[in-house]
């Protein structure tokens, strides 16, 4: 991944994820993702470090036309290819560059045009999804090393590339040999990792061929494994182990928890509607896809009492911070816009505190009412304000996972 902008964290690295799943999809493991800045040298290095010990290497970014666009052209001499001019090539970006863009200095969009259009000797040209082409360019011949895919920085521009970059030539006969890559997740709620380890510890000796990580998220025990075919046995005893020791705490199989959620609303042919305040909006965006059909952030007691209703005296005697003005949101948000599902999400956090993402220790309280019934519940929330929102708003969508699953 190239790019000074990545490296120093300014733009995240959303490119190196992304090729590691569809690698996996073909069968490849990922040795190694590696940032470099804008340098050749440190460029150069990488490459050489990765073609040492992989059967192919991928770069992103550096195919623009200024002057720290230099991917292709070290590339190329790491590969020991004489970079050349493709007048078609040339030709063809320049139609491109043209229809993007309004009235462009002549002289400079030459430059600029012939700097995308020199090509390595022997590569393929990827043709561009964006301004730049993109390359899979092999060693040269006398060398050894592995083919090296060249791919656009932008997102939008790499994915739509990479379909072609894996028909070429040199791409399919390194995946000729890939084996099938399984991967499997587990998701559990409110389960603590040493009690993960304990099972996984007991079930050991069973589970050979898996190559299992877990992660704790925002109070979510995540269970990866990958394996190849042959442990499919393997996969199925964790697959036991985990359900016998966490029945009740095993919620997916694969699915996250919007997914289930959003399935589980479209399958009743509900609607569902929120108010809420600590968390700012987070938890409507998390429910887009779940026929939410409305929302309102009060960071105010004013908007609390109209237009959500919450009655002021209720306000005025147990404060933002309560389980009851939880449920007072909750109806409000059902009444407002006609809702079967009213969430409701009250904690004492000011639009001053929200804007400074300020640290207030208190506890947050969510209420989840459905035409079935409804429950609340109290989440401790120490932190900033973003911090207590990480934790909140995934509380709040498993406890309307439960109640669904109530329904």
């Amino acid at each position: 991944m190239t790019g000074t902008e990545v490296l120093t964290g300014r733009v995240s690295d959303l490119n190196g994820p992304w090729l590691a799943e569809q690698l996996r999809l073909l069968g490849v493991d990922v040795g190694q993702i590696v940032v470099v800045g804008d340098r050749p040298d440190d460029l150069g290095s990488a490459l050489r470090f990765l073609a040492a010990s992989n059967d192919l290497v991928i770069t992103s970014g550096g195919l623009g036309p200024t002057a720290d666009d230099l991917t292709a052209e070290v590339v190329a001499q790491v590969q020991g290819r004489p970079s050349r001019l493709d007048p078609d090539l040339e030709q063809r970006i320049a139609a491109i560059i043209a229809r993007f863009s309004g009235r462009l200095d002549p002289e400079s969009t030459a430059i600029a045009v012939r700097k995308q259009a020199l090509v390595p000797e022997g590569a393929c040209v990827l043709e561009p999804t964006g301004t730049a082409p993109g390359l899979v360019v092999p060693v040269a011949a006398g060398r050894s090393g592995p083919p090296v895919i060249v791919l656009p920085g932008p997102p939008r521009e790499l994915q739509q590339m990479w379909p072609a970059a894996v028909a070429s030539a040199l791409v399919q006969e390194v995946l000729a040999g890939a084996p099938e890559l399984r991967q499997r997740t587990l998701r559990l709620w409110g389960v603590p990792e040493s009690e993960l380890a304990t099972t996984l510890r007991r079930s050991e000796a069973e589970l050979a061929g898996l190559e299992i990580t877990t992660c704790l998220r925002a109070g979510e025990l995540e269970i990866v494994s990958r394996y190849a075919p042959a442990a499919e046995p393997a996969q199925q005893r964790l697959l036991a182990a985990v359900r016998a020791d966490f029945p009740a705490q095993l919620f997916s199989e694969g699915q996250t928890v919007d997914e289930i959620v959003a399935a589980a609303i479209w399958d009743q042919a509900w609607t569902v509607a929120v108010v809420e305040a600590v968390t700012g909006g987070s938890l409507a965006a998390r429910l887009a896809q779940a026929r939410l059909i409305g929302a309102v952030v009060a960071h105010t007691d004013a908007v609390l009492v109209d237009p959500v209703g919450v009655p002021l005296d209720l306000i005025q005697g147990r404060g933002p911070a309560d389980p009851q003005i939880a449920r007072a949101m909750a109806e409000g948000a059902r009444r407002i816009f006609g809702a079967d599902i009213g969430i409701g999400v009250a904690g004492s956090v000011t639009l001053a505190d929200a804007l400074a993402d300020r640290e207030r220790p208190s506890s947050v309280h969510v209420c989840v009412l459905t035409p079935d019934g409804g429950f609340t519940r109290t989440v401790p929330a120490v932190g900033t304000v973003g911090a207590v929102r990480g934790r909140v708003v995934p509380a709040a969508l498993h406890l309307l996972r439960l109640a669904l699953a109530d329904a």
